[in-house]
């Protein structure tokens, strides 16, 4: 008994992984056969799951989408509340639980009937996630998108304007989606140009899934979070930030968390950091409220003067 339950939770990641299985490939991964399959398959609708079957030599499952959402049994209040909540996280709105939001929530889209999502879409057009540490508010639509394709290994087309240049149709194979400082990024083999690339999420647009599958290529080193991590540390930044602080190097580090680079000194900390724009090394120096000394740029002196100047013109 403890085998087939295994077995059919295992079937049921499978079915909410892709949209559609060959039933030879899905039997194959359970190492069961068709029959077993079959037998499987019925149980799960037993619970509740909506799954559809086609028949022939080209027969397969699809977990079906528009159905309720068994077994947890959740009204439609419950369900809007669930995937609103998970939108909020996805886009940044509670620290640590951003790529853990966007997994759950493709899962529960996917299942979600077309009168909830426009529940769902109607009540997030009228509110603002606040986003913790000046980071891009995304569309939590375009990241759900891009999970999902990401998990049933589906390729993409988007829009995408890079850092230099003019914006282009770009064809992927995506991989990964990892959330690193305060953006998301898209770790994807590039069709066109034949290599990995990565995207930053809020520079893309209109992802559309083309319907083709594809096998998933060995990304180098295996970790896309520290491929991701060892690229960007061959990308220019605008600015090379290096501030003493006078405080222990574990506040510090506690409030800034990977975004910087923390040094230990004998009276306090140096902080590095690499950044487009000085927005945030300011408000990072402003909340620590302890003394500093900015080493470099020049151009982050001028703009904590003028941010202090207009905070006190303002406060009276």
């Amino acid at each position: 008994m403890a085998n087939t339950s295994a077995r059919m939770l295992r079937l049921l990641s499978l079915l909410q992984t892709h949209r559609y299985w060959p039933g030879s490939e899905l039997a194959g991964r359970l190492e069961v056969s068709a029959r077993t399959l079959r037998r499987d398959v019925d149980r799960l609708r037993e619970l509740g799951y909506p799954v559809d079957a086609s028949r022939g030599v080209a027969g397969g499952y699809q977990l079906q989408a528009g159905a309720a959402m068994p077994p947890l049994l959740l009204d439609d209040e419950e369900a809007v509340a669930i995937a609103v909540g998970l939108r909020s996280a996805a886009a940044g709105a509670v620290a640590g639980f951003e790529e853990t939001s966007v997994r759950a929530l493709a899962k529960v889209i996917q299942l979600l009937p077309p009168r909830l999502r426009r529940r769902i879409d109607a009540l997030q057009a009228v509110t603002s996630p606040g986003v913790f540490g000046g980071g891009p508010v995304l569309d939590a639509i375009t990241l759900t998108t891009l999970a999902m394709a990401c998990r049933g290994e589906e390729r993409l087309r988007f829009d995408y304007a890079p850092r230099e240049g003019e914006a282009a149709r770009r064809h992927v194979e995506p991989h990964r989606l990892v959330s690193l400082g305060r953006r998301w990024y898209l770790v994807a083999w590039d069709l066109e140009r034949g290599d990995w690339r990565s995207f930053r999420v809020d520079r893309l647009t209109a992802p559309q899934p083309t319907g083709a599958r594809f096998r998933p290529r060995d990304l180098p080193g295996g970790d896309p979070v520290e491929w991701l991590r060892s690229r960007m540390r061959t990308i220019p930044n605008r600015y090379d930030v290096s501030v003493v602080i006078e405080a222990p190097a574990e506040t510090v580090r506690a409030f800034v968390g990977n975004w910087g680079r923390i040094e230990e000194l004998p009276d306090g900390c140096r902080l590095r950091m690499g950044v487009d724009d000085l927005g945030w090394p300011v408000m990072v120096l402003g909340v620590l409220a302890v003394p500093f000394t900015v080493e470099c740029p020049a151009e982050l002196r001028e703009r904590i003067r003028t941010t202090g100047e207009n905070l006190v013109r303002h406060a009276a």
